[in-house]
C-alpha cells in the first residue's frame, strides 16, 4: 500500500471539488451578497455534525473579518435557541444533501419568522434549496473518502464557499487591516496596527554608557541589557553599538579591539522613533532599514528602546 499516494489522491480530489466550485457560481450568489450588505441584523449560520463544524469556521470568519456572525446549533435552534434570530437576521443553513432532519426542521421556522435563508447544499432539488431564497451550490462529484461515506470534499468545497463569502464582503465593504485588528488585539497584526510604541518598548533598565566606556564595560552593557545594543549617551544625542559591532570589531582590529571605547565603536544618531508613534511605524521603519531595534524618543530625550 502506497500510503504517499493515497495522501495525493485526497489532494486531487478535493483540489478538483473546490475549483469546480467557480463554474457553479451564479447570480445567487451576488444576491446573497447584497442582501448581507443591506442587512441591518447578523449572519446566522446553522448545520449538523461535519457540516456545523465548517459552520462554526465560517461564522467566525464572517465575524472577524467585518460581517456580524454567530453560530447556532440546529438542535439548540429547536430546543429555545430560535428567540435568538431577529426578522432581520440572514440565516446560513449547511447541509450537503439538503435533508439533514435537524435544518430542515428549522425552515418553517425562518419562512415564518421572514428570514432570508441562504442555503448552502449539494442538493439542489432538496428541501432546503427550495426553501431558500438564494442557494449556493456546493455539490462534488464524490468525495476523498473511499467509502464515499465521510464527507471530506464536500466539506472542503463548503469552507470554500464560506471563505469566498467572507472575502467577497471584505472587498465590498473595503474592510481595513486596522480594523482587523480591533477583532485581533492580542495577535502580532493587532500588535503591529493597534499599539503604540510607549506600550511596548523597553524602558528600564536601559543599557547606556558613556562615550569614554572601555570595550569591556560596552561588552558588559550589551550582555546585561539582553538586547543586543549598548547605547551612548553622546550629550547632544546618542549612539548605538549593536553585538554586530562588536563582531566586525573583533574582524576589522583583531586584538586592537580592546584598545576602542564607545565613542569609537558607536554609530551616532542611529534610527530613532517618537514614543506617541504607532507599532506599525516602528516595524516598517525597522524593515526599510534592515534593523531590530529602534532608540525611542520623548522630546529628543531617550525613553526606551523597541525591537521586533
Amino acid at each position: 500500500m502506497n500510503y504517499l499516494e493515497i495522501a495525493k489522491d485526497v489532494f486531487a480530489i478535493e483540489a478538483q471539488a473546490v475549483s469546480q466550485l467557480s463554474d457553479k457560481l451564479d447570480a445567487q450568489f451576488t444576491l446573497a451578497i447584497d442582501t448581507i450588505l443591506q442587512a441591518k441584523g447578523r449572519v446566522v449560520v446553522c448545520g449538523m455534525g461535519k457540516s456545523g463544524q465548517i459552520g462554526r469556521k465560517i461564522a467566525a470568519t464572517l465575524a472577524s473579518t467585518g460581517t456580524p456572525s454567530f453560530f447556532m446549533h440546529p438542535g439548540e435552534a429547536y430546543h429555545g435557541d430560535l428567540g435568538m434570530i431577529a426578522k432581520e437576521d440572514i440565516f446560513i443553513a449547511i447541509s450537503n444533501s439538503g435533508e439533514t432532519e435537524e435544518v430542515v426542521k428549522l425552515l418553517s421556522f425562518l419562512k415564518e419568522n421572514g428570514n432570508f435563508l441562504i442555503g448552502m447544499t449539494g442538493g439542489l432539488n432538496s428541501s432546503l434549496a427550495k426553501a431558500s431564497n438564494a442557494v449556493l451550490n456546493v455539490s462534488v462529484e464524490k468525495e476523498a473518502c473511499p467509502l464515499q461515506l465521510a464527507p471530506t470534499a464536500s466539506t472542503t468545497a463548503t469552507l470554500a464557499m464560506g471563505d469566498a463569502l467572507a472575502v467577497t464582503l471584505m472587498k465590498a465593504r473595503d474592510f481595513k487591516p486596522e480594523e482587523f485588528a480591533r477583532f485581533h488585539p492580542g495577535g502580532s497584526l493587532g500588535r503591529r496596527l493597534l499599539s503604540r510604541v510607549q506600550d511596548e518598548m523597553v524602558n528600564e533598565p536601559l543599557p547606556v554608557v558613556a562615550l569614554s566606556a572601555s570595550f569591556a564595560e560596552v561588552v558588559d552593557a550589551i550582555s546585561t541589557g539582553q538586547l543586543g545594543i549598548a547605547i551612548v549617551d553622546a550629550g547632544q544625542g546618542y549612539g548605538i553599538i549593536t553585538d554586530g559591532d562588536i563582531r566586525r570589531g573583533f574582524t576589522r582590529h583583531k586584538k586592537d579591539v580592546f584598545d576602542l571605547n564607545a565613542a569609537q565603536m558607536m554609530t551616532l544618531n542611529p534610527k530613532s522613533i517618537d514614543i506617541t508613534a504607532k507599532m506599525s511605524d516602528a516595524f516598517m521603519l525597522m524593515e526599510q532599514n534592515r534593523i531590530t531595534s529602534l532608540l525611542v524618543l520623548n522630546n529628543g530625550k531617550l525613553a526606551g528602546i523597541v525591537k521586533k
